[in-house]
């Protein structure tokens, strides 16, 4: 049989994955906002970068 892990991921991972989960979405909001006002292709491509960030955090892909 295979060697079960509970956890496949070492605690400091976990949590900066906890701690990024939290934070990722006021930075979403304030890029969207700045997006709104400024448009820029750096705006538009981080903002693109922080939606994906927040899809594989909250779908656990990372």
């Amino acid at each position: 049989m295979r060697n079960f892990q509970k956890y496949k991921h070492r605690p400091w991972f976990r949590t900066f994955r906890k701690w990024s989960g939290q934070l990722i979405i006021p930075f979403i909001i304030f890029q969207f906002i700045r997006t709104i006002f400024l448009p820029t292709i750096f705006d538009v491509l981080l903002l693109s970068f922080f939606i994906v960030i927040a899809i594989s955090i909250y779908f656990e892909i990372i």
